[in-house]
């Protein structure tokens, strides 16, 4: 292995890039970072998002979890990461994958799928929350990760901004429940939608409060359910900057 072994944990005091630098004093380099949006909602994609943050070009101010930014500053910060970064990659798994094979997994297969995604190869991954198995890399799940290390709060940021605006897209076709305020997540304002109106295609099926609507408003069209992987219709994308 190139590089000096890596004789340290970095304190969370010594800045969101501190993991990547000791890393790559370790011969990992580079790093990427992997983070998902949508776990909490009870409507819409789960997204998922992998970006390596790479030399003094890919360090960009202000990075943090996305949920402590404002929409406009997520917005400014996305179009940052993904014209400055390294690589970065985009993964939306639809609904119909939850309900059907479920959140977990669907989230775990999403990290792999937004890992493979990149025009990198990472020789690292750092990972929000759980580890990401399957991986032929090393890597490291980290608690917070997106408020301890930087090119997780870059993915956590490409996720939410990515989602946001899909919401924003469902809201044009189902205006009655209000996607692009709550963008999906369990509000009383979004509970009183599903309430009046029943669920949506959109919806998570599988979700108690969505399936307590669905029997009280009639039936929806499910489609045909099967047992298998994530399907793979779900959109991707990214770039190499």
């Amino acid at each position: 292995m190139k590089g000096r072994p890596l004789r340290f944990t970095p304190r969370r005091d010594a800045g969101l890039f501190a993991f990547e630098r000791a890393l790559a004093h370790g011969g990992f380099s580079p790093v990427a970072g992997v983070d998902e949006a949508g776990r909490g909602a009870c409507a819409g994609p789960l997204v998922v998002a992998a970006v390596i943050l790479q030399g003094g070009r890919g360090r960009i101010d202000g990075l943090t979890d996305s949920k402590l930014l404002t929409p406009a500053r997520r917005e400014e910060l996305y179009a940052e990461i993904t014209e400055r970064a390294y690589a970065w990659s985009a993964i939306v798994i639809p609904c119909h994958d939850i309900d059907r094979i479920g959140l977990h997994r669907c989230n775990v297969t999403g990290m792999r799928r937004a890992l493979a995604a990149l025009d990198k190869r990472p020789a690292y991954v750092l990972s929000d929350g759980f580890r990401v198995p399957g991986l032929d890399v090393p890597g490291l799940a980290m608690i917070k990760g997106d408020q301890a290390a930087a090119c997780v709060a870059a993915a956590s940021i490409v996720a939410k901004v990515t989602r946001d605006r899909i919401m924003v897209e469902l809201h044009e076709r189902y205006p009655q429940y209000g996607f692009d305020v709550h963008k999906g997540y369990v509000t009383r304002a979004h509970g009183e939608a599903l309430t009046a109106h029943g669920p949506c295609p959109e919806h998570r099926f599988s979700y108690v409060n969505v399936g307590r609507a669905l029997r009280n408003n009639g039936d929806v069209g499910l489609g045909e359910e099967t047992e298998g992987e994530v399907s793979g219709e779900g959109r991707a994308e990214g770039a190499r900057a």
